[in-house]
């Protein structure tokens, strides 16, 4: 990897500015559970496993001032409440509640330790995904995806970008295209930076082209990630993902999630379920600092949608690929 997304060194969490990148590659420095809670919500940080990582931290910052029981408990809420969408920032937050139930003390030296494991294992998770994926990568392939899901979105490497990176190590001579991904432009400012440092042959589109090149037999394989999976394998990820399942699966497009383990909500039946965000009605009507549409304008602003299961080939994880039918086979897998 030529960089790095998040590292904790002499108790500060520094994050790689996601919202200054392509032009500014500039490091926000988190010394409290507040910078944590501010740099999940503001997006200086995102996608789901990233987003795990650093609440971990933000647990570890809330006991650094040794808090009374209730207060350390009130800012682990105040941290999950940042995002509504991403499991993994509830799973990472009652990870590091655990701990300090088992141990019965809220200790920050033992949180920053298990903070730091939460971090490596998202390393290792991601390189066996990455491995895994990258069986169902054909020699030459043109892969297609959207937002952003590498080493930005995680601790390293990546999710669907991570089996991207796997492929073009290995040398199978892929071309990728990628989303711009608006309103945020992840895939123009996240992903195509990205690909651009690695050297991966890429090229970006606007969201609307991917459906003229999936039409035109240009697209081999759709590979995107997650934010929540139902157990039912239903897929909440970022807005638009919707709309290239159904394309994939009128085009006869082989269309994967790659996602941890830790993605899936076994407690949510169903994608209905899975609460959406809805951010700021000025990130669709700017573009960066400049207006694109009237301010009187009426904007819906969903941060993610639902991919039904039936249109999902498979659901990439560090545990193996899981095909149909979900349900069962999700639970095979399960811990």
């Amino acid at each position: 990897m030529k960089f790095k997304s998040i590292e904790f060194k002499n108790d500060e969490l520094f994050l790689l500015d996601q919202r200054l990148l392509p032009e500014n590659e500039e490091y926000y420095v988190c010394r409290t559970y507040m910078d944590v809670e501010y740099a999940i919500r503001e997006m200086v940080v995102r996608g789901a496993p990233a987003i795990g990582s650093v609440a971990a931290y933000g647990i570890a910052f809330a006991a650094a001032d040794n808090p009374t029981e209730d207060e350390f408990i009130s800012r682990c809420n105040f941290i999950m409440q940042s995002r509504p969408t991403a499991v993994n920032l509830f799973w990472a937050v009652k990870r590091m509640m655990d701990v300090v139930e088992l141990s019965k003390q809220i200790d920050y030296s033992e949180l920053l330790l298990h903070a730091k494991l939460i971090y490596d294992e998202d390393i290792a998770t991601n390189k066996r995904m990455a491995e895994i994926g990258n069986e169902i990568v054909k020699e030459n392939a043109t892969i297609l995806t959207h937002c952003n899901t590498g080493a930005l979105a995680t601790v390293a490497y990546g999710t669907a970008l991570g089996v991207i990176r796997e492929a073009h190590y290995s040398g199978k001579n892929i071309h990728v295209y990628a989303d711009e991904t608006r309103p945020r432009l992840q895939g123009a400012r996240l992903t195509a930076w990205e690909l651009v440092k690695e050297g991966i042959p890429s090229t970006l589109i606007a969201d609307n082209v991917a459906a003229t090149l999936i039409r035109d037999n240009k697209i081999d394989l759709i590979l995107v990630g997650a934010d929540r999976i139902a157990l039912n394998g239903d897929t909440a990820n970022k807005i638009g993902t919707f709309m290239l399942s159904a394309l994939a699966k009128v085009y006869n497009i082989p269309f994967y999630i790659v996602a941890p383990m830790t993605t899936i909500d076994f407690d949510i039946e169903k994608g209905e379920k899975i609460e959406i965000e809805e951010r700021s009605a000025d990130e669709v009507r700017m573009v960066g600092n400049s207006r694109v549409a009237p301010l009187e304008i009426n904007v819906f602003n969903p941060a993610f949608d639902v991919t039904p299961n039936e249109n999902i080939t498979g659901i990439i994880t560090e545990k193996g690929i899981v095909y149909p039918p979900f349900k069962e086979n999700i639970l095979k897998i399960k811990e």
